[in-house]
Formats: C-alpha cells, sequence, structure tokens
C-alpha cells in the first residue's frame, strides 16, 4: 500500500471483517484515499497554531535561552552548551537540542522566533512520522487519529512552546521506534542502524530518558524480525555499536579535554560528563539524590508524590492522561484480536512497540523518586496516541463486525475516556464549566448509539453508527482540545513560561506545580529558585530544591518576586526576555532596561523591573573594565536572566541546584588575579547544595575581607540615604540572610 507521502510498498492493512487474519506480505500498491494527505496537512497546520501562535507573549526558560546565546557568541560554549560566553560551567544536559537552536540563531540572529524555529519543526516533524509509522501498520484512519491525538496532547503543545530539549527528544525517539518497526517489518538493517543512531542521539539530548523505550524496541526486533537467531544477534550487535558512538561521542570529546582546559559540566559532582549520566541525569533521576532530591521521599517535586496512580494526580492528569485508560484498553483487546496471526505480524509487532513504550514510560515517570516535571511526561504521548489511533481502528472493526468478545470494547472504552473527561475537566473549578456537562451528554450518546447500531455495515443505520463514533471521538478529544488550546489563546490558567510549561487552567489548588498533590511550592520558583535565586536577591538552592532560608512563597528573598505561574516563575516579563528583549539581541536597545521580576529587590531591597536592579546592571557593565565575566552569582538561574539581559558572560558559581561544585575559593582567586572577575554577589539566602555550606562560608569570609561592597548610590540616583546606609551595613549580613550584596575586587586584592 502506498500514499503520496509513503511512496514504498509496505504490508498491508487487514481487510474490513477479519481482524484476526492480518497480512503481513506485501500488496499489490493501492491509492491513498483521498482526504488522507490533506487530513495530514490540515493536522499538521492546526499544531504549528498551537506551537507557534502568539508565542512572542509566552516566555522561555531562561535558563536555556542564555546558553544559546552565549553558543552564538563562541563555538567552544556552543560545543560544551555553556551557560556562558566565558565557559565557565555548563548546562545540566547534553547540547545537541541547545547546538540545533544555537546554529538557526547563529544564522538567523537571536530571538525568540529564531530559536523556536527548529523546536517547531521537530514537533510537526514528530508527528509526520508517527502518521506514516501507524499508517504502514494500522491504516490512513488510524494514522490520521494518532497524528490528531499527539497535536492535541496538552503537555506537548506547552513543552513544543517552550525551549526546553524535550521536543528533539521526543522526535528522535519516534524516528528510532518507526525505524526499528521497518527493520523488523523488512529486514533492512540500515534501518535498524538507523534507529539506534537515533536512540544515540536522543541520549544527547537528555541522557538516559532517550533510552527508556529501546527494551521494546529490542524486544519485538527478537520477537517478530524474520531472520534466525544468529543474524539477529549479529544485527543487534551493529547496532549496539552503532548506539554507543552516537550515545558517548560528546561526554568522550569533552573527557579528552584537560579539565583546567574547559568549563565545569554542570550538574555533575566531580566536573565530568560521566558523572552527569551516571549521577545528576541518571539514576538520581529515579532513586532521588545526586542533586535530584532525596530519595526515599515520594520523589514529588514538581509532579506530585511518586506511585502508580502519579499520572492521574491533580498535577498531571489534565496534561497527559485524557487518554491513557482508553489506550490501555486498545492495547490489551488489539493484541487479543490478533489472534494466531504469524509471528513476525506488523500489526502485532506495532501494538508490542507502542503498547511497550508506553509501560516503559509511565513506570518510570510514575515511580521516579528524584526531580520529576510535567513536562517529562510529553514522552508519553506518542505511545498514547499510536493506540488510540491503531488500536482503536481494530476495535471499531471488531464493533462493526460482530463475531468477538471484545465487540464491545470500543464502546467500553470511550465510556472510561468519557467518565474521566468529566472528572478532569470538573477538577478546574470555574473553567469552562459549560464543557464537563457537554462531553458528558455526548459521550452517554455517542456510547448508546454504538451499542444499538454496532455491526450495521450499511444503509442508514451504518450512517448514524458512524455519526456515533465521529461523536464519541469528538468528546473523547474535547478535554484536552481545550487545555492545549489554552497556552497559544490564553484561556486557561497554566504556566506556559519557561522552567516548568503546562497547558491548561491549575486544578484545585495544593502544592507541587499547577493543581496540586506534591509537597513542593505551586510553581516551579518555589522550587529551582527562579525567583530566589534571582539577581540580585537570590542565592544558590539547597540541594533538595528548597527556597533560600527566609524567602518568600515564590522563593523570593524578603518575599519579593513575581506573580506565581507567570512573569515571577521565571523571572521575567512574560513574553520578554528578562530585560524586555521581547527576543531581541541582549544588550540592545529594550534589553537592558530591566531585567524583570529578577531584577527586582535590589541592594538593600529597592528598586523594581526598572529601577535599583538595572541600574546596577548598567553600572556593572560601565565598571566591568576588560573582565571576562560580568559577576558571580550564585546560581545558574540568575546568571541566565543577567547574560539574557546585558548580553555579557556571568558566572553561576554552584550551578542550578546549588550542588556543583564548580568555583572553589582558589578558582575564585585566581579569577580575580587575572582580572577576568571584578564583581561578586553574596547573599540571597541558601548555600551550596549537599551540605558543603564550610565552602560558602569560605568564599563569603575572602570576599568580605578583600572586596569592597557596592553601595547603591553608586549606580542608583533614587537610592535614599537610609537605603545608603542599609548597603554600607549589609556586608556583614550577606550570605547569612536573604540579603544579598554585589563586592568589586581588584588583582590587588587577590595578593
Amino acid at each position: 500500500m502506498t500514499s503520496a507521502t509513503d511512496p514504498h510498498t509496505h504490508p498491508a492493512v487487514p481487510p474490513d471483517g477479519a481482524p484476526q487474519a492480518l497480512a503481513t506480505g506485501p500488496a499489490p500498491p493501492d491509492r491513498a484515499p483521498r482526504w488522507s494527505l490533506p487530513a495530514l496537512i490540515a493536522i499538521l497546520a492546526l499544531a504549528a497554531v498551537l506551537y507557534g501562535w502568539n508565542l512572542s507573549d509566552g516566555s522561555l526558560n531562561s535558563f536555556y535561552s542564555a546558553a544559546v546565546y552565549s553558543g552564538t557568541k563562541s563555538w567552544e560554549a556552543w560545543f560544551f552548551g555553556s551557560l556562558d560566553a566565558g565557559n565557565f560551567i555548563t548546562v545540566d544536559k547534553p547540547p545537541l537540542a541547545l547546538m540545533i537552536m544555537g546554529l538557526s540563531c547563529r544564522i538567523l540572529g537571536f530571538g525568540t522566533w529564531q530559536m523556536m524555529l527548529p523546536q517547531i519543526a521537530a514537533a510537526l516533524g514528530t508527528i509526520w512520522i508517527l502518521h506514516a509509522c501507524v499508517k504502514r501498520a494500522f491504516g490512513h484512519t488510524a494514522a490520521a487519529l494518532a497524528a490528531l491525538v499527539l497535536a492535541l496532547t496538552p503537555i506537548t503543545v506547552a513543552i513544543d512552546r517552550d525551549n526546553n530539549p524535550d521536543t528533539v527528544l521526543v522526535l528522535l525517539m519516534v524516528g528510532g521506534a518507526a525505524l526499528a518497526l521497518r527493520a523488523t517489518r523488512d529486514d533492512r538493517l540500515p534501518a535498524l542502524l538507523g534507529s539506534a543512531v537515533c536512540f544515540g542521539l536522543a541520549f544527547n539530548t537528555k541522557m538516559l530518558q532517550g533510552y527508556i523505550a529501546l527494551p521494546a524496541v529490542v524486544a519485538v526486533y527478537l520477537y517478530a524480525s524474520r531472520p534466525g537467531w544468529r543474524r539477529k544477534a549479529l544485527n543487534l550487535a551493529s547496532a549496539a555499536v552503532a548506539l554507543a558512538v552516537s550515545s558517548f561521542w560528546w561526554a568522550t570529546a569533552v573527557s579528552l579535554v584537560p579539565a583546567d582546559d574547559r568549563p565545569y559540566i554542570g550538574g555533575s559532582a566531580d566536573g565530568s560528563a560521566w558523572d552527569l549520566i551516571m549521577g545528576y541525569n541518571g539514576l538520581g533521576r529515579v532513586l532521588g539524590g545526586e542533586g535530584n532530591g532525596g530519595g526515599g521521599g515520594g520523589g514529588g517535586t514538581f509532579a506530585g508524590t511518586a506511585g502508580l496512580g502519579r499520572m492521574f494526580n491533580d498535577v498531571l492528569g489534565g496534561q497527559i492522561s485524557w487518554l491513557i485508560p482508553f489506550a490501555g484498553i486498545a492495547l490489551v483487546a488489539g493484541l487479543a484480536l490478533c489472534g494466531r496471526a504469524p509471528r513476525t505480524d506488523a500489526t502485532r509487532a506495532a501494538l508490542l512497540l507502542w503498547g511497550g513504550w508506553l509501560v516503559l514510560h509511565y513506570l518510570t515517570f510514575a515511580l521516579a523518586e528524584g526531580t520529576m516535571h510535567p513536562y517529562y511526561t510529553t514522552a508519553l504521548a506518542p505511545g498514547v496516541a499510536a493506540l488510540c489511533g491503531g488500536g482503536g481502528v481494530l476495535l471499531w472493526r471488531a464493533l462493526r463486525d460482530g463475531g468477538t468478545r471484545w465487540s464491545w470494547a470500543l464502546p467500553a472504552g470511550l465510556a472510561v475516556t468519557g467518565v474521566w473527561a468529566v472528572v478532569l475537566l470538573r477538577r478546574a473549578t470555574g473553567w469552562n464549566t459549560w464543557l464537563w456537562p457537554a462531553v458528558g451528554v455526548l459521550t452517554v450518546l455517542a456510547v448508546a448509539g454504538l451499542c444499538v447500531l454496532r455491526s450495521s455495515r450499511s444503509g442508514l443505520r451504518a450512517r448514524l453508527l458512524g455519526a456515533a463514533l465521529a461523536a464519541a471521538v469528538v468528546a473523547a478529544l474535547a478535554g484536552p482540545a481545550a487545555y492545549a488550546a489554552s497556552p497559544a489563546f490564553g484561556s486557561g490558567g497554566g504556566m506556559t513560561g519557561g522552567t516548568n510549561p503546562t497547558a491548561g487552567p491549575s486544578a484545585g489548588g495544593g502544592t507541587g506545580g499547577p493543581g496540586g498533590g506534591g509537597p513542593g511550592s505551586r510553581t516551579e520558583a518555589g522550587r529551582r529558585g527562579s525567583s530566589g535565586g534571582e539577581f540580585p536577591g537570590g542565592g544558590p538552592q539547597s540541594g533538595d530544591g528548597a527556597p533560600p532560608q527566609g524567602g518568600g512563597t515564590n522563593g523570593a528573598p524578603n518575599g519579593q518576586g513575581g506573580q506565581e505561574g507567570q512573569g515571577g516563575q521565571q523571572g521575567g516579563s512574560v513574553g520578554e526576555f528578562p530585560g524586555g528583549a521581547a527576543g531581541g539581541a541582549p544588550g540592545e536597545a529594550g534589553a537592558g532596561a530591566g531585567a524583570g521580576s529578577g531584577m527586582s529587590g535590589g541592594m538593600g531591597g529597592g528598586g523594581g523591573a526598572d529601577g535599583a536592579g538595572s541600574a546596577l546592571a548598567a553600572y556593572l557593565k560601565k565598571h566591568q573594565d576588560g573582565a571576562t565575566w560580568l559577576i558571580a552569582v550564585s546560581g545558574s538561574q540568575s546568571a541566565g536572566q543577567l547574560i539574557l539581559s546585558t548580553g555579557e558572560p556571568v558566572i553561576s558559581m554552584f550551578g542550578f541546584t546549588g550542588s556543583d561544585n564548580a568555583m572553589t575559593l582558589a578558582r575564585l582567586e585566581e579569577l580575580v588575579r587575572n582580572g577576568e572577575l571584578h564583581y561578586i554577589q553574596l547573599g540571597g539566602g541558601g548555600g551550596p547544595g549537599g551540605g558543603n555550606n564550610s565552602l560558602l562560608a569560605e568564599i563569603t569570609a575572602w570576599v568580605q575581607k578583600h572586596g569592597t561592597a557596592v553601595k547603591e548610590s553608586a549606580y542608583s540616583a533614587t537610592s535614599s540615604s537610609s537605603s545608603s546606609g542599609a548597603d554600607a551595613s549589609s556586608g556583614a549580613q550577606s550570605g547569612q540572610s536573604g540579603r544579598s550584596t554585589v563586592y568589586r575586587l581588584d588583582p590587588s586584592d587577590a595578593g
């Protein structure tokens, strides 16, 4: 069977009425339905609108934005994934996604759209690949449904509007799965090697998360491919070599560079990429610890308490769980309907692969004790979508043809889906209150129609049966579609910005993310310190990500900070880079006018978005005096915001979580002695994570002894004598409270 978008012959979809006798051999070429390509184009257009509409009004993650910007200024920073162009420290992920965005910004100029174009292209590519993959196993209708479900998954829409690396990760994993199915079906070694390379590149996007689906891929190839066991073993050995090379080339290259000549690898305990792989981005994500919070404590940082029901809690339920029950029913019933099909049956192989994808991701995310953000669950969406499309079509054939006990699976699955949709919509108190009754009524009517009219093959009853099915699909997708539309059209209260994007309204009123259910702060700001760690009021975070001591409810020192869920989450004005850059290059006109809430709460607690914070930034640039770095601050989030608002490299001394050992007293003395750094921020509460408060005390004592505190009167014309007096006396308190102070040090001060 071929189509305009898939011109290669592939196994035929089983004929109507014979779901148990699934064909496995090639069929004569057949023309695609006339609606197939227009439907795919329409779905891609819908997705493009959801991912790109009103994009300038949604803030990005300043942590990654700063790294992309730094990569446009330094090829070394581009290769290592450095947060700053001076290459002091990297982000806490491998740099593949940043490399792609960085190349786009090098070619087109740095800005929101230039950064997001490859992200949107990757998201659309994922839909196209999934459509082609599902079409080969289940047909055009199943492919269209799968593509639509993926496009309308709320958390997928939210993350595809952001510059986090998950969009590229999902593209590579779906590409790897599609190539693995082709290798299984067509016995092509190049396809299997291509699958291994895709998963290896996924590893270089988010490390071990890129491997979650690999066990399912290997199992399906071993079970369903045609070659003998000896040839399978040789093929898999070749694929393992390709996987290893594509996975570890970056870490190997980094390790070959002497430690003194490369930046500190953010998130690691010893500055090496290998430690990052095994620790913070490895087992630490699952077991806790390694900068991911303590193991055994439930792992409820942003996504609720760990457990098998986590995907359905108040935090994650509205983001990913809408169609998980139906996908599970479709998987079980679909495998049963395959009956005694040959071992090499392509349809059953596809069900096993996407079912394995769903189960492996579900268990990993549900039981993870370490850091767990809602947007991680976007990796579940392809498995859910493929099972809903492919499995749903199999259940439809069973219902229409009758003669099997599984003919009731489709109405049952749609009924469960409708009930769960009503539950989720009722959680969103006061949001589109008409929607849940409409979904409930439409589900009841549609399911009743399917039950009454089942087995109708012609005439009016058949058309009514088709209408009932269409109504059931609309009812199943209405809830997630409403959530998915909220980031683009502002129709919900989801957190669309930067560090923890979600879609739809906040459900409930608990903690741990939108809608509650976890032990952390309601927004990511409270956990990651994107308010609490902001310049110039924030210090590094503790090892478990808790707000600095003395911080306010949003993690901001002295109770200051942005509004929960929007600007205060990232520290930038909504829709703009920190500093009002609005997607323009840092340091240009308007970029230094302020740094959003990240620049509020300046020295002595003064200044708003256009007050002492922006004045201090201008002062630091004026008096940089040839130093490589503008200033050294405690954490990466605040450093990133400063990089974007000033266009200058900024040192993050303790990394993203505050647990990095990037800065030592000897290193600090060397930088000051060489004239590479003149300004250091102390205070803001907290200290380096991992209990290494002795390092903070050591650095604080040395800076206070040898440096000179910068008074607010030196840079702010509006400062009062009282605030100046407060600055003059704040040196003794910095590093010990929520207060922060900037110090100036010259080479002579280092001795």
